[in-house]
């Protein structure tokens, strides 16, 4: 006896419901509202709940559009890249596992079929299991975009540039969490103005990290504006640093690095944990602990991680004159304790105020750039008023005093 159309397509959820209780490398994809919604959605359509059905299907579109998607295809490539299941993690090592691979590509196929379900069938069973008077709204429902297809061979070269959230290239450390940032504000070459020694001291540090040796920690120090904190972001956009990863701290945010540095060692990407304006006021709390990630205790710092750190100042802890005029019998070794934490950087890079005729030629190629026509007899002397205006000699100041005119 031949079926129904109904019955066709009731026996076509019932197979992708099966599916779905079956998927068992990407448990974390399961785990998640979107997955929730259609999982309900899919059990409705095979076991005739038409009331639960549509609101599992409004709960789906809505929860698709409210973390920015259009169709559950492009959320589940998402879900896919992000994943920090084992077969990710398995695939960024470039190990072997043939059963963990089999339920991996079983899996993938699974949701590939899901992504695919055409939001027409979707409501033609709903119609099937609901009377008359939800006609109106199950004809205005709203659809979501389908036609994107998953691979597995895909996922699987995606991962082997790293899995899971380490597909990003650029995260801040917040609270104890790690967040990605999408879109890094990464100066690129033209944004950078001198100091090229210096830079190259850094880029070659970096080289030798991704090179898989050990490298020393990084301290850039020096005058405000000279560009420090952007020649860290620039390793970013420079040729053969695709496996770096730059993770940004802030001081008061020290106190759960340990912990961060043991989930990022054996990964296959470098890692810099980049802490930006540096400086310690007197009896910091972070103050040790950087100095045991600098030094490590009976925990080495992983080959895979180095610290690098801005500041202007090249001693890292304030000072008053009553800490140095103070009546402690061993001021001087305390003053010394404090004063030796930038020692503790292997690498230490100096980036000075620019001389005058530094400065001076720097606000020509600005200008010049900028397509500003001034004699320069009247350019420089305007460079001048607003350089000691400003205070300092610096690429910044350069910068701003071109925008100015």
């Amino acid at each position: 006896m031949s079926l129904s159309k109904n019955e066709v397509i009731a026996v076509n959820f019932k197979m992708l419901l099966s599916a779905l209780r079956g998927v068992s490398a990407y448990k974390d994809i399961l785990d998640t509202h979107v997955m929730e919604a259609a999982l309900r959605l899919t059990s409705c359509a095979v076991y005739g709940d038409g009331l639960g059905g549509l609101d599992a299907y409004t709960d789906l579109f809505y929860r698709l559009h409210a973390e920015g998607f259009d169709g559950l295809g492009a959320w589940l490539d998402g879900a896919l890249a992000r994943s920090e299941g084992p077969y990710p993690r398995l695939a960024e090592r470039e190990a072997r596992d043939p059963a963990l691979e089999q339920a991996a590509r079983r899996d993938i196929a699974t949701f590939d079929l899901l992504a695919n379900v055409d939001c027409d069938k979707w409501i033609a069973r709903l119609t099937e299991l609901l009377d008359s008077d939800y006609q109106g709204v199950l004809t205005a429902l709203p659809r979501w975009r389908v036609g994107r297809r998953l691979s597995f061979e895909d996922y699987t070269a995606l991962y082997r540039r790293g899995a899971g959230i380490f597909t990003y290239r650029a995260f801040v450390w917040e609270e104890g969490e790690l967040i990605p940032v999408p879109h890094p504000d990464c100066p690129g070459a033209d944004d950078l103005l001198g100091y090229q020694r210096q830079r190259d001291q850094v880029i070659r540090n970096t080289r030798r990290l991704l090179a898989g040796q050990y490298v020393n920690n990084v301290l850039l120090y020096g005058e405000s504006g000279t560009g420090k904190s952007a020649t860290v972001k620039n390793l970013l956009t420079l040729d053969g640093m695709e496996d770096l990863r730059i993770i940004e701290a802030d001081k008061e945010n020290l106190g759960g690095l340990p912990a961060l540095i043991r989930q990022l060692e054996g990964r296959p990407q470098k890692f810099i944990i980049f802490i930006d304006d540096l400086t310690f006021d007197r009896d910091d709390a972070t103050y040790s602990v950087l100095k045991t990630i600098l030094e490590g205790g009976l925990e080495r710092r992983p080959q895979n991680v180095a610290v690098y750190a801005t500041s202007n100042r090249r001693h890292l802890v304030r000072q008053t004159i009553s800490e140095r005029a103070g009546d402690e019998i061993d001021r001087s070794e305390t003053i010394q304790e404090k004063t030796s934490l930038a020692d503790r950087f292997g690498l230490r890079v100096l980036f000075q105020g620019l001389t005058k005729q530094e400065y001076l030629d720097m606000v020509d190629y600005l200008a010049r750039r900028a397509g500003i026509d001034m004699p320069p007899e009247e350019l420089h002397e305007r460079a001048v008023t607003w350089e000691r205006r400003g205070g300092s000699r610096t690429p910044r100041t350069a910068r701003q005093f071109i925008l100015s005119l």
